[in-house]
């Protein structure tokens, strides 16, 4: 019944009159066609001379209206994958859910798609082309469409906005222009349905309020705590990706901060205990990743995660040494243990799982360390990860024993000073274990022997 519900409701948009663009001239819309990717310029104008309509749209559009620097230019347009295959030789259709075509153009690739239209129920639509679930998830969304379709099935008013290089206007369909200028974040559309549609343009909602500084709309607002557990549906692979979009947006402080306030951080993260310890070092991460986005440098998704997790995993190693399993063992499983409950939630890969289990070991192997291990310890290829994170929780007031402060020493000393220091390191002594000793055996000669005496 809800699947029909939420269809017939999509059916009745698209029977409304058409959108009407208002056209926004260079001069008010200040962007500069020089700050636009050559490839996208080459598609579009590619995709025209054929006699199809193509546009920029989306975040490049919204990032150069707000004067930023956008890194990546997606292009829609009126063709079928298949006819801007025919114009583009090399171009390559990928991806089933939602069809797209990638145009490689030197370094960059330019993603395009195109126009999509309203999944009615009242229509003999093609159930390969447009499918929902029971609860009215978009599960295949390859209906083509018009211009003015496509803008009104985008997830934000700032997002439906297409520029046409040939002329220099930008069709605005939705007063995305006007919620630009407001600074304001709004949903096209009834919002409930829009998140009910896809659930993750919650998680968009919040990554592009705390990436923008943008205030999300009152409606747009309002249910997004009721239709929030519905993320627990999406596939662990695209909420994955979700996630490394949240935590690496150069926003993070902000993301986190939204996160909690709507109640999201369980349903990302449902078996850590997000208490003020926990806080800490996650805030202190994000300050961490946001400043190193700032400055150029690259990130580690990896990192991040591992701060996230890293209560649950002190935790998890307290219950397992009470039950007498040792010190680094416990860590081990630990890890391993909580790891494998949020894989059920967010997909990690491989090399991510390995960084993290990495980070997680080096941990009290530099709080206790061996001072026969020390010297091959810092060369190790996660070190610096490693310690970069002791030195977060010490800083988050965990108690590391001083050993964040030590291993900087250690690093900025000379030869003959960390040989000093090493002899310095003070390791604790395992307790002892009462061992019975074997009972000697007496020989059969020496017990006739005491018999006859």
């Amino acid at each position: 019944m809800l699947k029909k519900l939420f269809k017939r409701l999509r059916g009745s948009s698209s029977k409304r009159n058409k959108l009407s663009a208002r056209l926004i001239p260079e001069s008010e819309h200040g962007i500069n066609p020089r700050d636009i990717s050559s490839g996208s310029i080459r598609v579009i104008d590619q995709l025209q001379k054929a006699g199809y309509q193509a546009f920029l749209v989306g975040g490049g559009v919204r990032d150069l209206m707000l004067g930023l620097h956008p890194k990546d230019f997606d292009v829609a347009t009126s063709a079928t994958p298949e006819q801007i295959k025919q114009v583009i030789r090399s171009a390559r259709i990928i991806g089933r859910r939602f069809r797209l075509v990638h145009v490689p153009s030197g370094r960059e690739t330019v993603e395009v798609a195109t126009f999509r239209a309203h999944h009615n129920v009242d229509d003999d639509q093609d159930q390969h082309a447009a499918q929902t679930d029971a609860s009215g998830i978009i599960t295949r969304d390859n209906l083509w469409g018009s211009i003015e379709q496509d803008a009104e099935r985008r997830d934000f008013t700032v997002n439906a906005l297409y520029y046409d290089p040939t002329t220099r206007l930008v069709h605005d369909f939705c007063s995305g222009a006007e919620d630009l200028k407001a600074h304001r974040l709004r949903l096209i559309g009834i919002p409930e349905h829009r998140y009910r549609e896809d659930p993750v343009r919650i998680l968009r909602a919040i990554r592009f309020s705390a990436k923008l500084d943008f205030c999300l709309d009152d409606a747009t607002t309002v249910p997004l705590r009721t239709v929030a557990p519905m993320l627990a549906q999406i596939s662990p692979h695209r909420l994955s990706d979700e996630v490394h979009k949240l935590l690496g947006c150069g926003h993070a402080q902000r993301v986190m901060q939204l996160l909690q306030e709507y109640d999201l951080l369980g349903l990302l993260f449902p078996h850590v205990h997000f208490n003020d310890a926990a806080w800490s070092l996650i805030m202190a991460t994000a300050q961490n990743t946001d400043q190193r986005i700032a400055q150029g440098k690259s990130i580690n998704p990896a990192f991040f995660l591992a701060a996230l997790l890293w209560r649950s995993v002190v935790d998890r190693q307290h219950q397992l040494q009470d039950h007498g399993v040792a010190l680094i063992p416990s860590w081990q499983q630990a890890g391993q243990h909580v790891l494998q409950q949020q894989m059920h939630r967010t997909a990690l890969t491989k090399y991510v799982v390995q960084t993290i289990r990495e980070i997680w070991d080096l941990q009290p192997r530099l709080q206790h360390p061996d001072p026969r291990h020390i010297a091959t310890l810092s060369v190790q290829p996660r070190f610096r990860a490693g310690f970069d994170f002791l030195v977060l929780r010490e800083a988050c007031e965990e108690d590391t024993g001083g050993m964040g402060a030590w291993w900087d020493r250690y690093q900025e000393a000379d030869p003959g000073l960390q040989a000093e220091m090493i002899r310095d390191v003070v390791v604790p002594k395992p307790a002892a274990k009462n061992r019975r000793r074997p009972r000697k055996r007496k020989s059969p000669q020496s017990v006739s022997a005491t018999r006859h005496d």
